[in-house]
């Protein structure tokens, strides 16, 4: 006798695989006229389990998957070499989307009873579900290349794969103590809210998000001013809402290499350790974006005490925040004090005090220049 759970495994799998399973992997390199090696690292790639070569687990649909992978190599657009890393990546992401798109259906039958009460009633939904999924992920696809795309050739003197960009890191403070006090839903409800918000304030602000890693989000803009207001707006907004733990925040100026939707190089290093040591409420800024962020009138950039991190001896950051409207004091020009302790400008003229103004105690004011 079948399993019901069983059946309704197959019933969806013929729904969501293009018809039965009836081929080995041997008979999908045959038919599809790729070599037998070539096809097992390109399977292994995708991320799928090792399978033997007696196992009948493979349909029509992979057969002309292989063959029109194999012809993408053989027209040039792909290049042999990279091959599997570009199936290693395309196989990472799906698997992540895919895992996200059967919890959001079992989510949905729970919330609706009557849409699971039969392995039939189950199947129709996917079968129903199924394009409409596949419409809109074509659509996403289509509108993200066309971005990038226009990116591309807008720089065209610039190599796609390394350039200059601003590389930030947001990330929610004391979440592994968060962990602890609050239940599953909870939490659930929390990383959403963050993801949500760190996706409409990128978005908004021109960047790109590389990756969500747990309570962290990576990403990049094109414009120092465009990262500044990510970050910026970020820690304000997660200041605004009660239900969200505070926000830090680490960005670095540089060239980057970007590989299969990841990026990577020192530059990248550097602003997850500005990240790490910043304290909650704050951003933290390199060098290099700082000087370029120096003559923004709407920001104000106050240098910190160099710190030592992993890989960095005595790293120089500044403190990156919205300028005050009416600044005072020695602050009142803190972008070029910021330039001065950052070693990019010459100190400006101080003009002396009136006779009659009382000076300050000396103890005070050098708590001051410690600031």
């Amino acid at each position: 006798m079948t399993d019901p759970g069983e059946e309704l495994q197959q019933r969806l799998e013929r729904v969501l695989l293009g018809g039965r399973r009836k081929y080995t992997r041997l008979e999908v390199a045959e038919k599809a006229g790729v070599p037998d090696e070539r096809s097992r690292r390109l399977w292994r790639a995708l991320g799928f389990a090792t399978v033997r070569d007696d196992e009948v687990v493979f349909t029509d649909a992979d057969v002309e998957a292989m063959r029109t992978a194999d012809q993408l190599v053989q027209s040039g657009l792909i290049d042999q070499s990279i091959e599997v890393s570009v199936t290693r990546a395309l196989g990472q992401h799906l698997s992540r989307l895919a895992e996200w798109q059967v919890d959001m259906l079992w989510q949905l039958i729970r919330e609706q009873p009557e849409l699971g009460r039969s392995e039939r009633q189950v199947t129709r939904l996917v079968d129903r579900l199924l394009p409409e999924l596949e419409q809109v992920q074509n659509y996403v696809w289509r509108r993200h290349l066309a971005a990038y795309a226009g990116r591309a050739f807008a720089a065209a003197d610039e190599q796609l794969e390394t350039r200059t960009e601003v590389v930030g890191f947001v990330d929610m403070v004391g979440y592994t103590r968060l962990t602890r006090q609050i239940g599953e839903d909870e939490l659930s409800r929390v990383l959403d809210a963050f993801e949500t918000l760190a996706t409409e304030v990128i978005a908004e602000h021109h960047g790109r998000v590389v990756k969500m890693i747990g309570d962290e989000v990576l990403f990049v803009a094109d414009a120092p001013i465009d990262a500044a207001e990510i970050a910026l707006t970020l820690t304000e907004r997660t200041s605004a809402d009660e239900t969200l733990p505070a926000v830090r925040a680490g960005m670095a100026s540089g060239r980057i290499l970007s590989r299969y939707g990841d990026v990577y190089g020192s530059v990248v290093n550097l602003a997850a350790r500005l990240t790490s040591v910043a304290r909650p409420g704050t951003i933290l800024v390199d060098r290099e974006l700082a000087a370029e962020l120096a003559d923004e009138k709407a920001y104000e950039l106050r240098a910190r005490r160099p710190v030592t991190v992993r890989g960095y001896n005595r790293l120089r950051p500044a403190a990156l925040r919205r300028a005050s409207d009416a600044p005072t004091g020695m602050f009142a020009s803190s972008q070029q004090l910021a330039a001065e302790m950052l070693g990019l400008a010459e100190p400006a003229p101080r003009e002396e005090p009136p006779e009659d103004q009382v000076t300050e105690p000396r103890s005070r004011r050098r708590r001051r220049r410690k600031l």
